[in-house]
């Protein structure tokens, strides 16, 4: 691995790593905050940052902005998740001194002008409207809500229409000044790039950024608490997701409880797929994931199905949770294996993404982490390590059950745990128990 990290005075770290025979460079800044920073009277503020750091600076337009990056052939794009906030452009090799120009002035000097965040509520408010006429974007809200019941992590992103409304240009500053410092900053550079021309040039453009906050950032520890939420609605397919607790980045079984996702439902290989789509025709699509977060994590399953076809779908997938743990063969264990690897192989070949993953290592582990390292704990996976997680994972915490459109015949979250928790293998139980 040719990662190269430096820290600057103010606390930003700078990482980059060079990719021979390519003429672009994808430069990206990521700031260890996003939804769960958020007070509960600036729900959706993270979201609304992200957009107003375009609308113009005191030196450029938001035309100027786009004209600039657009003038040179590049993009210029943001994202808000729930702990993190990242923007990123991509240029040819020579306009990598312009790219990071461009994000710094965005990200220091944006005027949040007043007239501008009115536009953008607007905006902001028609995307919200979007998501909630979406069923399959609702649900996994609705899940999230009910897996951190009234938490900052299970908050959508976008906010709701009265916090957005309520957003004034201070309140946007005083958000800034509280999560955007330099020791919650990562910087990265991948492509054609020069790591020692990189640092000079963020040291000149990212230097007065503080290093520590204003005011002291928030982080408020997240619970999972499981239950049951659903929306009747008059749609044609019903939206399922069923969900446990997951594990966070640094626990224990983080690699083992993405590997259980991709054997359950990673592909159309994967148990789920084969069992209710090919085999029973219950749907057009199911999958299983895993998301972690910082302290926490959520494990889950979606699917959607006719109104009709909701009990028999419900009944094979936790009919399907109850066998794995006594199932589960090798040949399922190394083909998960492989996709990881591949997926892992792959994105690591294209700059974009390789930036991402070395900027989200930095802010979680404090350093990029090798391909070796992540494939070798891949490798020292078991097959009585996943049972003994799925048999943990799917009895032992309450579920969550979130689901949108024509669900009267779905079953209560009660019912599923007391079904998955009776329904195991002795020798399982004794584990649950113990």
């Amino acid at each position: 691995m040719n990662v190269k990290t430096t820290v600057i005075k103010n606390g930003i770290t700078v990482a980059t790593q060079r990719f021979d025979h390519v003429e672009s460079a994808s430069i990206g800044v990521w700031i260890k905050a996003g939804t769960r920073n958020e007070l509960d009277h600036e729900h959706g503020i993270a979201h609304m940052l992200e957009h107003m750091a375009f609308k113009g600076t005191y030196e450029r337009s938001a035309r100027d902005i786009a004209e600039a990056i657009e003038n040179v052939g590049g993009d210029i794009n943001a994202a808000t998740s729930v702990e993190t906030t990242s923007y990123f452009v991509r240029v040819l090799k020579d306009d990598t001194p312009l790219a990071i120009d461009i994000l710094a002035d965005i990200l220091q000097n944006s005027r949040i002008d007043e007239d501008e965040l009115a536009r953008e509520k607007h905006v902001v408010l028609q995307e919200l409207g979007a998501a909630n006429d979406t069923p399959d974007d609702l649900v996994f809200d609705r899940f999230t809500e009910t897996a951190f019941h009234s938490q900052p992590l299970g908050r959508p992103i976008l906010g709701t229409r009265d916090t957005i409304n309520a957003f004034t240009p201070t309140m946007i500053r005083d958000y800034i000044s509280r999560e955007y410092c330099g020791n919650r900053i990562v910087i990265c550079a991948t492509g054609a790039v020069d790591h020692d021309a990189i640092v000079r040039q963020i040291e000149d453009k990212f230097g007065g950024i503080q290093q520590e906050p204003a005011a002291a950032a928030l982080h408020r520890p997240a619970s999972y608490t499981g239950g049951d939420n659903r929306q009747v609605k008059n749609l044609q397919d019903a939206q399922i997701v069923l969900g446990f607790e997951g594990r966070a980045y640094h626990a224990r079984d983080y690699y083992a409880s993405n590997v259980l996702a991709m054997l359950l439902g990673g592909g159309m290989s994967s148990r789920l797929f084969q069992e209710v789509r090919e085999k029973h025709g219950l749907c057009y699509a199911i999958y299983a994931f895993h998301w972690s977060f910082s302290d926490t994590g959520v494990f889950g399953i979606h699917a959607a199905t006719e109104a009709d076809d909701v009990p028999a779908l419900t009944d094979l997938v936790v009919g399907e949770l109850q066998r794995i743990p006594e199932t589960l063969e090798q040949k399922e264990l190394d083909r998960a294996r492989a996709q990881f690897r591949a997926s892992l192989m792959m994105s690591s070949e294209s700059a974009p993404s390789r930036a991402g993953q070395i900027a989200r290592q930095i802010l979680l582990y404090g350093r990029p982490i090798d391909a070796s390292e992540f494939l070798s704990r891949l490798d020292a996976l078991t097959i009585d390590r996943l049972s003994d997680l799925a048999t943990r994972m799917f009895a032992s915490a309450s579920p969550t059950l979130a689901a949108v459109g024509p669900v009267q015949k779905l079953v209560d979250t009660d019912t599923i745990q007391t079904t998955l928790a009776t329904g195991l293998a002795p020798s399982h139980k004794a584990a649950v128990n113990a």
